[in-house]
């Protein structure tokens, strides 16, 4: 295999009018130099120059070679810088999962700020429902998500960002719209739209009203929260969500009620799959610096 050492003499010889002209520009000795050259030369099975006791030349395989030679050593210094850049997390790419109430409120502002401080970093979302964002971490497809705090976090790193409580949504001209806050006694005489019951949220929704002792009448489920949103918003029922998604729901033309009697709160962080052996986290150099900044944020 020609080393980098021997391809860049190489070049420097082919530029220079002697080995002594070049071996100064190397900082070599002239027997060195030539050592290199010889090597080279074996490696390859023939000469690269002609030499002559006043100067040295390419061969006609040399001058071949040399062009060759040359896009080699700079595609091999640029694979150099480009790492280099990726380390110090001057360049890079990061793919982030999130829950959607979490994509369309804080992530936006997140990524604003973060993009001042390391402009050349790409951040791509994949915003989709937590289960699937827990999912896309475990499967590689992501380095980031975020998420409401996993019942198994296996294999995952959490950390928590802030406590989110729940409220109740209704359309603007509902009874309930115009008080501060509502019982569960009073919101349970009206029909309610939920998430489905395969998603942590609706789970976590049925343990907080059993616990309380409150029957609700749910007449739809749905698989997205801004789904729920807009079924609200057409009259069909209210619903309990995350204050997450509060701007969301106003977006709908909704009011958020809070529910004084509702033990509903749940932890906002990020996950990242973590090494179990070493107790790190498994991320790409841009990907630390965005996990970073999250933790001067919050």
């Amino acid at each position: 295999m020609i080393s980098y050492k021997n391809m860049k003499a190489f070049i420097e010889v082919a530029q220079s009018a002697t080995f002594a002209e070049a071996a100064e520009k190397l900082y070599l000795s002239q027997p060195a130099l030539s050592t290199s050259i010889k090597n080279m030369e074996e490696q390859l099975g023939g000469k690269l120059f002609i030499r002559s006791t006043r100067k040295v030349e390419l061969s006609p395989e040399g001058r071949i070679f040399l062009p060759n030679a040359k896009r080699v050593l700079a595609d091999f210094d640029g694979a150099i810088d480009d790492v280099k850049a990726l380390f110090s997390a001057q360049t890079g790419s990061i793919v982030i999962s999130a829950m959607p109430a979490f994509a369309e409120g804080q992530l936006a502002q997140i990524i604003n700020g973060f993009n001042n401080k390391h402009a050349n970093i790409a951040i791509r979302i994949l915003d989709v429902v937590m289960e699937q964002a827990i999912e896309n971490v475990r499967a590689g497809r992501a380095e980031l998500g975020f998420v409401f705090k996993p019942q198994n976090i296996q294999g995952l790193h959490f950390t928590p960002l802030f406590t989110d409580e729940f409220c109740l949504v209704v359309p603007a001209k509902h009874v309930l719209a115009t008080q501060k806050t509502c019982t569960l006694n009073q919101m349970s005489k009206f029909p309610m739209v939920a998430m489905n019951r395969e998603s942590s949220l609706r789970m976590w929704l049925d343990a907080a009203l059993n616990a309380a002792n409150c029957k609700v009448n749910i007449v739809s489920e749905a698989t997205q929260l801004g789904t729920i949103g807009q079924i609200v918003s057409q009259g069909l029922g209210i619903a309990i969500v995350p204050q997450l998604c509060r701007q969301q729901m106003q977006n709908k033309g909704l009011v958020c009620v809070p529910i004084k009697d509702l033990r509903l709160s749940k932890e906002v962080g990020v996950i990242t799959l973590q090494n179990a052996k070493q107790q790190n986290l498994k991320l790409s150099t841009a990907g630390q610096r965005f996990y970073e900044y999250l933790l001067n944020v919050f």
